[in-house]
């Protein structure tokens, strides 16, 4: 099969966003922006991160990169399933924002935990 191309990338994710409830996007005032780059945290390969910055607002970016090097040669539709879970995601963290918890970090910090503890 062949590699999503990052045109192609960047219109999977403006369709998929597309598909969801537009309350999930309120205040998201940065969008979703969509980097051609890889982003490493240490030994992880990033795929999305939710931004809150003072400056620039509130934003979701999906790394191209890395989910070039996560997916490689996949069928498009595990592409597609994989934005869709990570725009979800990230987009998880946003509303925990706007209601003033963070539970999806604690999840994902115990998570890291249980990797490291393994």
């Amino acid at each position: 099969m062949p590699l999503m191309s990052l045109k192609q990338f960047t219109l999977a994710a403006n369709e998929i966003v597309g598909t969801l409830p537009p309350e999930l996007l309120k205040n998201l005032n940065g969008g979703i922006i969509v980097e051609p780059s890889v982003k490493e945290d240490g030994d992880y390969v990033v795929m999305g991160e939710y931004i809150e910055d003072p400056g620039l607002g509130s934003m979701v970016v999906l790394y191209y990169g890395s989910f070039r090097e996560m997916l490689g040669n996949a069928p498009l539709d595990e592409w597609r399933e994989e934005i869709e879970e990570t725009a979800i995601h990230e987009l998880r963290h946003h509303i925990e924002s706007l209601a003033g918890v963070d539970d999806l970090s604690v999840e994902e910090d115990l998570e890291l935990q249980r990797d490291t503890s393994l």
